[in-house]
């Protein structure tokens, strides 16, 4: 795989820029190659010329196939573990090894650390990680990046302060005691669907996360060390000193004292009842691999199923573990200078429907070839079998769309809105096909609706408040909430697709209007952040037809233009889902630029003086060849502790807020439907 679809490779008021910023020199490249052109010209004429040019820049990123997908990055927390796979499974390489080396080394901050996100701090488990990874590369304990990284570990606490999941890591080579990790018993597999903290309690990603370390849990591997990590200890005669309990009346208490149970419980399990879990959870695993071998179409189940299937006897040429080794390859994307970088996922449902909206916004003909081979591929992605989400709805039909390639298992509704958003915008030759595609994923989505009225990701009522709450579960979110940039997504699909007055988008919109924060915001679960947020759900209740004078979308419009930057863009930093002086504040990017837009535009504010500001800026950022920059990280998988630049994302925002501005919306507020639909 190459990386050329996507075009390239706290303070107390923080308002115009971030902790750490690109330097100033890209800056001046990136505003200069325009910025004549846009002053002497109006900004509509501005906009219009624009969006040609990434019009044209996006229509020659497509692939063959009619999909789009840009470079989906993390952090080396993805490389290192790849490497530490291979470390275990004895298959590491040293062409490999070379070039994850070569990207972690690139992604290392002058203070030694590893940060998980553009311009952000450094952070413990990630810098853990790194560091053992160039060890296995061979770089020595005294060179100077790997001094300053390992004094900077010891200074927060060393080892014993890292996540459970960089922890499990060590110990899969004796660098940690299992003792010390929290028990994952395989027996949780059996609990029925109504007991507490049973699997589908989880959400989808971390259900597939921990049935196969739930294997490994069980069997406790440790392969050799090839080194010693006693620098990364604050004492190493003493790794993990001991930690007061919380209070047993407290939830945490009990949770520590309910896995000190379970650790006794590993010693004295039944034999036959322990390897029949262990069998089960790997029929499981099997079960829910996808043809192409991978498992949700993410990274990390597959590289714990295979782990785990291994341990359980199967060699590394079974089918089974031979195409999931080979699908974790194609997560890889090798760079110009001979870098290797591992993709958590991939994203191209995704990026087709946001590319597909953006080219029609910006006017390009609804019956234009790649918009129809678009609209092909993406009819061809339909998921029509059941999956997990079943278990919750096992009455309702199949018809939602993944956000990866192969991913039938977990179809989102975010996904499958936005791509009937597409679909709605391309004049397809067989109408029929796409009308009743369409259909099929609206019925599916409507019976995806959570408990009062919002739309979750991937399941329904996935809320236990239970499993956040294991000593296990210290990293990210591993339930599956309800939020508002789905739900807002969910309510402009029904709207356009004339069902505004059905009362199950009745009940979304009022609980989106219940859940806007007292400034005028939304919460941004799966982009960053507020400014997400607000950019989906304004044009959601505008087109379900909320007037522009409501008073939510005049509290929205007033909060979008107090947190304007001076220099005419928006930008919101990873910090503000930590701390609220960043609420909306941060470095303009493009991508943050365009959903503030796409939220005052459909307010009816085109000739705001703040629009005309934005469009500006969007407009002298532009790059010459069409595109934009965008090293800051936009996007989301749990909110601040694992955040995605989706390199297409500075694509196809953008050009969709170009093209409203210049030709108007989409779609009229409260329309019963799109003008072609039954036409």
């Amino acid at each position: 795989m190459t990386a050329t679809t996507d075009g390239s490779t706290g303070a107390a008021t923080p308002r115009a820029a971030s902790a750490s910023r690109p330097t100033e020199a890209t800056t001046t490249t990136t505003t200069t190659t325009t910025i004549t052109a846009t002053t002497a010209a109006g900004p509509h004429e501005a906009a219009a010329r624009a969006m040609h040019r990434s019009t044209q820049f996006l229509l020659s990123r497509q692939d063959a196939e009619g999909w789009w997908k840009g470079d989906l990055e993390t952090n080396v927390t993805m490389d290192a573990e790849d490497l530490l796979l291979r470390q275990f499974l004895g298959i590491r390489d040293e062409a490999t090894t070379h070039a994850a080396a070569l990207f972690i080394r690139g992604e290392q901050r002058e203070d030694g650390t590893w940060a998980t996100f553009f311009g952000g701090p450094g952070e413990l488990s990630t810098t853990i990680e790194a560091y053992v990874a160039l060890r296995l590369a061979g770089d020595r304990p005294d060179e100077p990046h790997m001094a300053k990284a390992s004094a900077w570990v010891r200074e927060r606490g060393g080892i014993a302060s890292a996540r459970v999941f960089t922890r499990i890591w060590l110990a899969l080579f004796g660098w940690w005691k299992w003792d010390d990790l929290p028990e994952l018993p395989p027996e949780l597999i059996y609990f029925p669907k109504w007991v507490p903290l049973n699997i589908y309690d989880f959400g989808c990603w971390a259900r597939q996360t921990i049935v196969p370390l739930t294997i490994v849990s069980a069997k406790r591997p440790v392969r050799p060390a090839p080194f010693a990590l006693d620098e990364l200890h604050t004492d190493a005669r003493d790794p993990n000193p001991a930690k007061p309990l919380a209070p047993v009346a407290s939830w945490d208490g009990v949770f520590q004292r309910l896995d000190k149970a379970l650790h006794v419980y590993h010693k004295v399990a039944p034999r036959r009842l322990r390897k029949a879990a262990m069998n089960s959870a790997a029929r499981w695993i099997i079960e829910r691999q996808e043809n192409d071998g991978c498992w949700g179409g993410i990274q990390p189940p597959a590289v714990y199923s295979v782990i785990a299937l291994h341990l359980l006897g199967y060699d590394l040429e079974h089918p089974v573990l031979k195409a999931g080794l080979a699908s974790l390859d194609r997560f890889a994307v090798w760079r110009e200078d001979g870098a290797r970088m591992i993709e958590a996922c991939q994203s191209p449902v995704w990026d087709t429907c946001l590319a597909t909206i953006a080219l029609a916004d910006a006017g390009l003909p609804a019956d234009h070839p790649q918009l129809v081979k678009a609209a092909d591929w993406m009819l061809g992605e339909q998921i029509v079998r059941p999956g997990d989400w079943s278990v919750r709805r096992p009455g309702l039909t199949p018809g939602g769309w993944a956000f990866e390639f192969h991913n039938d298992n977990y179809p989102d509704i975010d996904d499958t809105a936005e791509v009937a958003l597409a679909l709605r915008r391309v004049a397809h030759p067989d109408k029929a096909r796409l009308e009743n595609a369409i259909e099929r994923g609206v019925r599916w989505t409507l019976g995806m609706q959570s408990k009062g009225g919002p739309w979750a990701a991937f399941d329904v009522d996935n809320t236990s408040p239970f499993p956040n709450r294991l000593p296990f579960c210290d990293f990210g979110e591993v339930i599956d909430p309800p939020s508002a940039d789905v739900t807002g997504h969910v309510v402009e699909m029904l709207a356009v697709e004339g069902r505004s007055r059905d009362p199950r988008t009745v009940r979304g919109i009022e609980w989106l209007l219940a859940e806007q924060e007292p400034c005028g915001a939304w919460f941004g679960r799966w982009g960053v952040n507020y400014i997400y947020g607000t950019g989906s759900v304004v044009p959601a209740l505008v087109t379900a037809g909320l007037p522009a004078s409501h008073p939510a979308i005049r509290r929205a419009v007033s909060w979008v233009e107090s947190v304007q930057n001076d220099d005419g863009g928006w930008g919101e930093d990873l910090r503000s889902y930590r701390d609220r002086g960043w609420v909306g504040h941060g470095t303009s990017t493009p991508s943050q630029t365009a959903w503030a837009l796409l939220a005052l535009l459909s307010a009816g504010e085109r000739e705001a003086t703040s629009v005309e500001r934005g469009i500006a800026w969007l407009a002298e950022a532009q790059r010459a060849d069409g595109s934009w920059d965008e090293p800051y990280f936009t996007g989301t998988g749990f909110p601040w502790d694992f955040s995605i630049n989706y390199h297409l994302y500075r694509q196809v925002f953008p050009l969709t807020a170009l093209g409203r501005y210049v030709n108007g919306e989409p779609f009229a507020p409260g329309s019963a439907a799109h003008p072609g639909k039954g036409s």
